[in-house]
């Protein structure tokens, strides 16, 4: 079936008040950013839903596309007839045919936009309804829960069918909720709380600590990919690239051992503060999830957060090992994520970390460093990228199967 157009609906939109026009206008263009490469595609956004017009574009890729869009319900792929009963009819039962089975149930479901149409709604549901049944007797009407569902949409400017409707990624659009620094590493939970947060409508950018050559450049390309994992939710992520070498030297030199974990955090915290100031990003978010390492205790998060009074927000917090795995899965980026290359995270991590850092002795061995000095460092040699849907940047050469040895 050749479809004129992809209607869209809104979700959480529609609870939003005064803020609703807004909220389109930023899903709107999310929609845009998402289909830009469609030329021949009409966005026209309207109260309640939104029309994609495909001017000859198949459905198929755009409604991919449209699938990974938070904010959005559904969508539906439709067909427009013009405003003639006989034409109406014989494309009703081309869907059907296409979309029912024999013997299943259905149900006819008529929303008239367009007041001068002749029949009302319920005309337009009994009319097509007995259609159908004559056309295909084995057909059953079935008001509550049937198998297969006719939606029509009288407009004024033609007759719109459908009977596919398709579950979209829910949540608000990116960029509602505002902007904040997502703590990336290379492994499992931070992508996953990167996508809640996308989920959620805020707008996010990366920071990412590297520290060669203990780090590998397949490390930070790691890191970089899992961010292209989850461009196209988005469009487009900034990708903070924190040179952390100096700083994990200085602190391994100087700090005890069950100590080195915590000092490390509080200064990755303290080096995000400064560039989500400095980029006007309100929050930081990150990847714990409470009790799954000796830095994730709520001891250790008291020691590690008393060095900034910006909000952190955990959104996998309360999630077990198993859950962050399963929707890590889900968004396609377990697999990356436990790649073997480490970060540095993990290069200096010692044998008995502290659990239970106590908030006085942190700040006491925090004094055995340059933290200023080490902090002025990082920030004035940060890289940073804008990563979009796409790119690849570890590729499978012999340098790579070489590490993975």
């Amino acid at each position: 079936m050749q479809y004129s157009e992809i209607m869209v609906r809104y979700g959480e939109l529609s609870t939003k008040g005064k803020n609703r026009k807004s909220f389109i206008g930023r899903l709107n263009g999310n929609i845009a950013k998402a289909l830009h490469d469609f030329d021949d595609l009409t966005i026209r956004p309207k109260r309640d839903r939104t029309h994609i017009e495909l001017n000859g574009t198949p459905a198929e890729p755009v409604m991919d596309r449209l699938s990974k869009v938070f904010g959005i319900q559904s969508f539906s792929p439709s067909v427009a007839v013009e405003k003639d009963m006989d034409k109406v009819k014989q494309v009703a039962l081309e869907l059907m045919n296409e979309a029912a089975a024999k013997g299943v149930t259905f149900k006819v479901e008529t929303h008239r936009s367009d007041k001068t149409f002749p029949l009302d709604t319920n005309g337009m549901n009994l009319a097509l309804g007995d259609f159908l049944t004559e056309e295909r007797p084995d057909l059953i009407a079935k008001m509550k829960n049937p198998d297969v569902k006719l939606r029509v949409e009288v407009r004024r400017e033609a007759i719109f069918l459908s009977t596919t409707t398709i579950k979209g990624a829910g949540g608000l659009p990116v960029g509602t909720a505002g902007k904040a620094a997502m703590m990336l590493s290379g492994g499992i939970d931070s992508p996953v709380a990167a996508y809640l947060a996308l989920k959620r409508g805020v707008d996010i950018e990366m920071v990412h600590f590297f520290s060669p050559p203990y780090t590998s450049d397949n490390a930070l390309n790691k890191a970089k990919e899992l961010t292209a994992k989850l461009t196209p939710y988005v469009g487009s992520i900034t990708f903070i690239g924190v040179p952390f070498t100096h700083t994990q030297e200085e602190i391994k030199a100087k700090v005890p051992e069950g100590y080195l974990m915590t000092i490390q955090r509080r200064m990755m915290l303290r080096l995000t503060e400064a560039i989500a100031n400095k980029r006007g990003d309100l929050v930081i978010f990150n990847g714990e999830s409470v009790g799954q390492v000796a830095s994730q205790t709520l001891a250790s998060m008291a020691a590690i957060n008393d060095v900034t009074t910006m909000p952190i927000v955990r959104p996998v917090a309360t999630m077990d090992k198993t859950e962050i795995i399963a929707e890590a899965e889900k968004i396609d980026t377990y697999e990356l994520s436990i790649m073997p290359f480490e970060d540095c995270c993990t290069i200096f991590a010692p044998p008995a970390p502290k659990t239970q850092p106590r908030i006085d002795r942190s700040r006491y061995y925090e004094t055995k460093i340059d933290v200023e000095g080490l902090m002025e460092e990082a920030l004035s040699n940060l890289s940073i990228d804008v990563i979009r849907p796409g790119q690849e940047f570890l590729n499978q050469d012999q340098d790579i199967i070489a590490e993975l040895l």
